[in-house]
Parts: C-alpha cells; sequence; structure tokens
C-alpha cells in the first residue's frame, strides 16, 4: 500500500507540476512597430524654369489683350536672361538652344513693336511658335500647355 500511495504522490506532484508549468501566463511581448521618419523634399524649380512660368504667365496676358482688341507696348520681362538664368540639372546651352533663344527674343520684342506692319496676331503666334519649336528639339516641356497660348 505504502507503494501505491507513493506512485499516487508522486504521479499527482507530476500532473501538479505539468499544470502549472503549462498554464503559466506568458506575457507576449508585442514590438510596436517603429515609426520610419519619411522626409520630402519640396520640388525647387531652376531658375530657368521659373522663368520660362513667367513667361508663360506674361504671353497668357499678352494673349487676352491682343483678344480684346488692345496693343501690348511694353515688354515687362528681361529676356536677356535666357542666356544667364540657372538651367534645369541635366539640361545645357546647347548652340542650337542659343539659336532658338536668340530667335524667340527678336520674335517676342516683335508683338510690343508698335511700328511694324505685320497684323499683331500673327506676330505674336510666331513668338508662341518659336517656343514650341525650342520645346520641340530642346526640352520636351509643356508643348500642350504652350499650344493653347496660340490665337485662332
Amino acid at each position: 500500500m505504502e507503494f501505491y500511495l507513493n506512485n499516487k504522490f508522486l504521479i499527482i506532484a507530476t500532473f501538479s507540476f505539468l499544470l502549472l508549468t503549462s498554464c503559466k501566463n506568458e506575457e507576449k511581448v508585442v514590438e510596436e512597430p517603429t515609426k520610419k521618419k519619411v522626409s520630402y523634399e519640396m520640388y525647387q524649380p531652376s531658375e530657368m524654369a521659373g522663368f520660362m512660368n513667367a513667361m508663360y504667365a506674361y504671353n497668357q496676358q499678352l494673349k487676352t489683350q491682343i483678344m480684346a482688341g488692345e496693343t501690348p507696348s511694353q515688354l515687362p520681362l528681361d529676356l536677356l536672361k535666357l542666356h544667364s538664368a540657372e538651367m534645369t540639372k541635366g539640361k545645357s546651352r546647347t548652340e542650337n538652344w542659343q539659336s532658338f533663344v536668340t530667335v524667340f527674343i527678336a520674335s517676342q520684342k516683335a508683338v510690343v513693336d508698335t511700328l511694324s506692319h505685320i497684323e499683331l496676331k500673327n506676330r505674336y503666334n510666331t513668338a508662341i511658335n518659336n517656343c514650341l519649336s525650342c520645346h520641340k528639339k530642346e526640352c520636351t516641356g509643356p508643348i500642350s500647355k504652350i499650344k493653347k497660348l496660340l490665337i485662332q
């Protein structure tokens, strides 16, 4: 009988030990995902891109004036900045680009030439077509946007 009680005690002790160790409340370590700090770089247009936007706005204003029957008499932009403005990264002034700029400056000045015998609408459209020519060959910029400047 003593053997039976000892075995019974041993079995109960083993069972209790297994029960206690298996039911142990394990603390689960929850790792929070690390938050990556995202830094955004704001687009900074080059000096040339800024000047092109100013020329677009100016030509849009010219178009409105011409369509209203007004004759522009002054050129508020310093077009010579085209020769010195900082270019967009990856772009450079080629000989072809220089010739486009020279022709564009002349055509833009012709728009405000009050002594010209060429119709104002034609002079304006010539200047815009010069923009398109350059952008088709040198810097494939916003061609569809520039086409909207043309007076039909």
